[in-house]
Parts: structure tokens; sequence; C-alpha cells
């Protein structure tokens, strides 16, 4: 089975806002074997949606539509969806019950009449009762295929797939197992580990196929295997990935892990070890990714923003003299930073990051795009330099923060 996905929008075509959805659901839909083989972003009109939906039912088996099911005059696409299937819309007394409902509980009973709309739903359809918002989602069958309306709301849209709309194709249909292998792989350019690997790539069974994902400069070779048994598809992959190991011997820090952080999260509560940060450029960003696992509250202990280098004297015990003569954005800057963390919440490894991340300079006149880290690790310390001119604000923030966990893991694995 293929799926199509719609994203409905003009807040999407404009840049305003971004669309989380379709990542998410072709996802969800991946992981139990469907696959999405074409993603519209279109606006929010009623011809528009209708050729789209055409288009898409000629490419999938299943389109998925998210947004235009608001209360307001710009949301069009039940009115699409009626026109497309050439059917009526009517009001469903269990989904004007279950809205009522729902209003009553967040204390907003004098909005029923204004949302009463949102019950009048496709005669054709099978309704599933939204419990995060007003829309419900809708499904119509036609001619073996399904299309499926959702509304355009990222907390909407999650519980749906996961509760509802994936259990039903499950159980509707017969789907094979994807299973995956990740190899996380630093210091290696693309480019190299390609042409190191190409003679066992171009040997792969099919059906297993082969990614490459650059994150940082990290790489993840993402090993992907379908078929109806599991046993095997995951034998078949465990093969391959014990092939391919010793060719990339040494540059290898973690297999079967997603995220970084997820490598972290392991990694330290296996060596039972406790972190703290201290970040200036970032911002908060490393500290946001650390915690962004689940359990982190195991090993991360605490974190602090020191941004105006006065902080950082007064807080880190940074040395004015060191500030004043190799100024702020330097190697000293972060390794006296580190040291100063380490004391100051007695934990096993320190980190700490400075820099400037653009688009204006800093008070000392900072060469943007710099920023120096240092990794502390009980007796062991290391500073890194990196120079990321290219890189807008938030995405230097997000590199940096990537590598920075990167280089931490690289030491640790190293002197294991």
């Amino acid at each position: 089975m293929q799926a199509a996905l719609i994203t409905i929008g003009d807040e999407i075509l404009s840049g305003n806002t971004v669309d989380t959805n379709s990542t998410y659901i072709a996802e969800k839909l991946k992981n139990i074997g469907i696959k999405t083989v074409q993603i519209f972003t279109i606006s929010d009109e009623i011809e528009t949606i209708k050729k789209t939906m055409k288009s898409a039912f000629e490419v999938a088996d299943l389109v998925i539509t998210t947004g235009g099911l608001g209360p307001t005059r710009d949301d069009k696409t039940k009115i699409a969806f009626k026109e497309f299937f050439n059917d009526e819309l009517v009001l469903d007394e269990v989904t004007f019950e279950h809205l009522k409902q729902l209003l009553t509980k967040r204390n907003r009973e004098s909005l029923v009449d204004l949302n009463k709309d949102q019950a009048v739903v496709l005669s054709k359809a099978t309704i599933l009762q939204n419990f995060n918002g007003t829309a419900p989602c809708q499904m119509v069958e036609e001619n073996g295929k399904i299309a499926i309306c959702l509304p355009g709301v990222p907390f909407e849209v999650k519980p749906f797939m996961k509760n509802q709309i994936i259990p039903f194709l499950q159980e509707k249909f017969d789907l094979p197992f994807i299973e995956t292998r990740i190899i996380s792989v630093v210091e290696y350019p693309e480019s190299l580990l390609a042409k190191d690997i190409s003679s066992w790539e171009d040997q792969l069974p099919k059906p297993i196929t082969l990614s490459y994902l650059p994150i940082a400069n990290r790489v993840k070779l993402k090993l992907t295997n379908v078929g109806f048994d599991l046993a095997k598809i995951k034998n078949e992959l465990q093969i391959e990935v014990d092939k391919v190991l010793p060719i990339i011997k040494g540059k290898v820090i973690a297999t079967n892990y997603e995220g970084i952080e997820d490598i972290l999260h392991d990694l330290l509560i296996e060596k039972n070890l406790s972190l703290s940060v201290a970040e200036s450029c970032t911002g908060g960003a490393l500290s946001q990714l650390i915690s962004s696992v689940s359990g982190a509250s195991q090993y991360f202990v605490a974190s602090i923003i020191p941004y105006d280098y006065q902080q950082k004297i007064k807080i880190l015990g940074v040395l004015a003299e060191t500030i004043k003569s190799k100024t702020v954005v330097s190697e000293e800057v972060a390794q006296e930073m580190s040291f100063g963390l380490m004391n100051l919440f007695q934990t096993d490894i320190a980190l700490s990051t400075t820099g400037v991340a653009g688009p204006n300079s800093d008070e000392f006149n900072s060469e943007i795009g710099t920023v120096f880290y240092s990794i502390r690790v009980k007796d062991f310390e290391q500073t890194f330099r990196l120079f990321l001119p290219h890189l807008e604000r938030k995405d230097f923030m997000s590199f940096v923060s990537q590598k920075v966990l990167q280089d931490l893991i690289a030491i640790l694995v190293k002197t294991a």
C-alpha cells in the first residue's frame, strides 16, 4: 500500500507555519509498512484541493489531508471533499453531542452554537471523534481507496494518528514489517564514506535499502528492510551490519540510535556519570537537546546560561584578566567556564560553549561564527573550535549543540 499526503493552508505556503504534520504522518505510516510516495502542499482553494486529490489518488491508495477544517470561512476542505466525492453534508448528532461535552469540560459552553458547523460532516464518511479539538476526522472509502481528512493542528493530528488511524489501518490491511538499523559514523566525510563502502552497498540484497543522513558532521547510515517474516528481515539486516562495521571501524560511535541525545542517554547511565552545562552562544539549545530524552534526570544535574560576560566571572569564576586579554570568545574562557562549572555542581562531566552566533558581533568584535567549547570529563579536558559563518543563528545553535554531544560521546567511547 502507498500513501500520498496533502497539507492544506495558505499559512504553510507563506512560510508563517512549518509543516510538521507530514513528517510525523509519513513516519508513522512507514513504521507499519505504508510508503508515502508524494507530499503536496496547497492553498485553501476548493478547486485546488479537488485537483490535488485527483492527482494524489493516481499515485496512492491512501490519501491523508491535514488542515482547512476550522470554523472560519477560509477553511474549505470539507466542501472540497463533498464535491470531490459527490456527497452531501449533514449534521451528525453523535459528533455534535461529543462537541458539546468537550466544550463543557473546557468551560466554553457559550461557544457551542459558534462551533456547531464542526459537527456537519460528509454523509458517506466514517467519523472519528476528536478528543483534543473541535473538528472530527472523516474517512471515506471508495473504489478500493481511502481518503482521511484530518484537522491541521499538530497536537490534534498526533493522537488521531497514534490512537485511531494507525490501529485502523493495521487491522484492515495485511501490512509488512519494516525494520531499520542505524550506524552513527563521525569524522568521516560523506563522500569518502560512500566511496569506502561502495562495494558493500552495491551488493546489498533486495529489498534492503541504504540512506545517508548527515547531522552536523555526523552521518547516520540507515538500513531498511521490508517483509512479512519479522525474524527473517531482522537477521538479514544484522548480517549486513556485521559486514560493513569492519570497513568503517574506529569511526562508529553507536548503532541503532536515532538521535545523538539518545546515544548519550544510554552511555551516561551505563557509565553512571553526571553532567552539567554552561552555555553562552547556544543559549539553552544544548541543554534542551540533552533534556529532550525521557530519563535525562538520572544524569543531567544542572544548566546555566551566563550570557553576559560579567556572569561568567561572577557565577563560574572566569578570570576578568582572561576575558580582557583573550576576549570572551576564546579557548581559555571556554576552559575556565567548564572548570568553574564542574566545581559549582560537582558533576563528572562539564560542558561549556562560548561564541558568536551572529548576525552581529559582540562587544569584543569577535569574528561571527566562531565558537569554542570545552568538554571536561573528570580530570580530562579538551577544547574544540568551530567556525560557522555561513549558518543562520538557529542553525548555528543546533549544529554546535549536536557537535558538542557528538564529541563528548567520542571521548567517552574511547575512554571506555
